[in-house]
């Protein structure tokens, strides 16, 4: 049962991951800053999310 559970979180860091990627992208942000919010997201993943939560880039309402 741990390997099914583990593999279901770790889907769910995946899709986390790629939708603050994709936010990120949308954002208002320099270039620069978008990449560094991406290889900050890719390189640690759970705390890249934290930190990208609650500081990083919003996305563009409209």
């Amino acid at each position: 049962m741990g390997m099914e559970v583990s593999g279901i979180i770790g889907l769910l860091v995946l899709i986390a991951c790629i939708w603050a990627i994709v936010q990120t992208l949308q954002s208002t942000a320099s270039t620069g800053s978008k990449v560094l919010w991406t290889v900050l997201i890719l390189v640690l993943p759970i705390l890249g999310l934290i930190i990208w939560l609650l500081a990083g880039p919003r996305p563009v309402r409209g």
